[in-house]
């Protein structure tokens, strides 16, 4: 059974599940679903075309689905769809899709903290850390298990790839491609997340491999086309190789040099 504070606001068509916590001034509008176990602490915002998984916990100021900054939205149906067991902290902002793709999807176990804000369209993935501040523009994925420090900016379209290290303060108008470390200003690569693969349990052997596809990428005075297949000669194959050249192969504004 739900606990629902009676300062709270719900609309009576929206949809919540078992057990979930409700705290004073939340609002929750028409075509909004919750699934089991959310918590919502005081004047948590979930707007219509919310769709909220199992487990979630929502820190004050939260809001959730608001239509997007985007002046081509014309007020068409849209949603943002979040997962299980994220924790959302105080004043995240997460709007929901246009019609380009129509929805937002953030994924489970995921840690947006203080004042992140993540625009329409987005793909954001799971078991992501993202710092205070940080702000994802509009269509922009993250693969899973990033870490992006605090005060991070985004540009629209890019990719983020996973087990990266994102240094706090970075700008990034550039794909950043998986395992690597990106910092400075303007932003590049800073070597590979290798403390971060040895806490994901990545063997040495792996590590070493990985490291080698990004000599070749950024060391050897190589196309991006040349680095591929030199990685593909050289580099014995397995899955994280193959996510790094079709990572790179696939990047549409280029990858942070």
């Amino acid at each position: 059974m739900a606990k629902i504070s009676p300062l709270a606001f719900i609309d009576p068509s929206a949809t919540i599940g078992e057990n979930c916590e409700i705290g004073p001034f939340c609002f929750i509008d028409k075509n909004v679903t919750v699934g089991d176990n959310n918590v919502l602490m005081n004047s948590v915002t979930l707007l219509s075309g919310t769709r909220l998984g199992n487990g979630n916990t929502f820190f004050p100021g939260a809001v959730i689905g608001a239509i997007p900054q985007d002046l081509k939205f014309k007020g068409e149906e849209t949603t943002v769809e979040i997962g299980d067991n994220n924790t959302i902290r105080e004043n995240v902002t997460i709007h929901r899709g246009t019609a380009s793709k129509g929805k937002t999807i953030v994924g489970s176990n995921n840690l947006v903290m203080e004042n992140a804000h993540i625009a329409h369209d987005c793909m954001f993935g799971s078991g992501i850390i993202m710092g205070n501040s940080t702000k994802l523009a509009g269509e922009v994925i993250v693969d899973d298990n990033a870490i992006i420090s605090a005060v991070v900016l985004v540009h629209q379209f890019c990719r983020i790839g996973g087990y990266v290290m994102v240094q706090g303060g970075t700008r990034t108008s550039k794909d950043i491609p998986p395992y690597v470390m990106a910092g400075r200003e303007p932003v590049a690569f800073a070597g590979l997340n290798i403390i971060g693969l040895r806490r994901r349990g990545f063997s040495r052997e792996v590590i070493d491999n990985i490291s080698h596809a990004y000599r070749l990428i950024y060391q050897c005075n190589l196309t991006v086309n040349e680095a591929v297949e030199a990685i593909r000669k050289e580099v014995p194959m397995s899955k994280e190789i193959e996510y790094i050249i079709d990572f790179v192969a696939a990047s549409q504004r280029g990858i942070i040099r």
